[in-house]
């Protein structure tokens, strides 16, 4: 009888908890940080997955959620943890975000909430897929224009470095996150 107390206590505990959104603001930030273990380490700006959970972060925890979990993301990197993409120039920290990946990441935050809101208003697949488009281009804008402007002083290298390389990219991790997105939807 105990036992089934004890358990019954526990499934309780669990369901509460998945059920938060907390849990799903921190499962956010964790995976961000995960898939930013993911890398392809190129100059100035590496290859990573980190993108692709921003996305899905905005369009399943919508608009002010999805933010949250990246600015918590921002924050943990930001004090020093080791949550951010390794990349050849070494920064660490709250340095990190002056250096040639800041714009990258300074835009994580304003694209989960921009994705988000799209996605709550255009429920359709085109609509998710254009959201997630936007969002992911966000990113890349706001990250090429600090790249250019702050490290690499040439617009043309920028556009070269920091956007142009990850097009294809951009388009694979798009539908990738549609997938997802429309593959978890399905199931609940």
């Amino acid at each position: 009888m105990k036992e089934n107390v004890r358990t019954s206590s526990f499934l309780n505990l669990v369901s509460s908890v998945r059920s938060s959104s907390l849990f799903w603001i921190l499962s956010f930030t964790v995976l961000t940080a995960v898939a930013a273990q993911i890398t392809v380490p190129v100059k100035p700006v590496p290859f990573t997955l980190q993108t692709m959970m921003v996305l899905l972060a905005g369009a399943f925890l919508g608009p002010k959620k999805g933010a949250y979990s990246q600015l918590i993301y921002l924050s943990l990197g930001a004090i020093g943890l080791p949550v951010f993409a390794q990349t050849p120039d070494g920064l660490i920290g709250f340095a990190r975000l002056f250096g040639p990946t800041g714009g990258y990441l300074l835009a994580f935050p304003v694209a989960a909430f921009f994705v988000g809101y799209l996605v709550k208003n255009y429920k359709s697949y085109i609509g998710v897929i254009l959201s997630m488009f936007a969002g992911n281009l966000l990113i890349i804008v706001s990250g090429t224009l600090f790249l250019g402007v702050f490290y690499l002083q040439s617009f043309p290298e920028a556009v070269a470095y920091g956007a142009a390389v990850f097009s294809v990219w951009m388009v694979v991790k798009v539908f990738a996150a549609a997938a997802i997105y429309f593959g978890v939807r399905k199931r609940s």
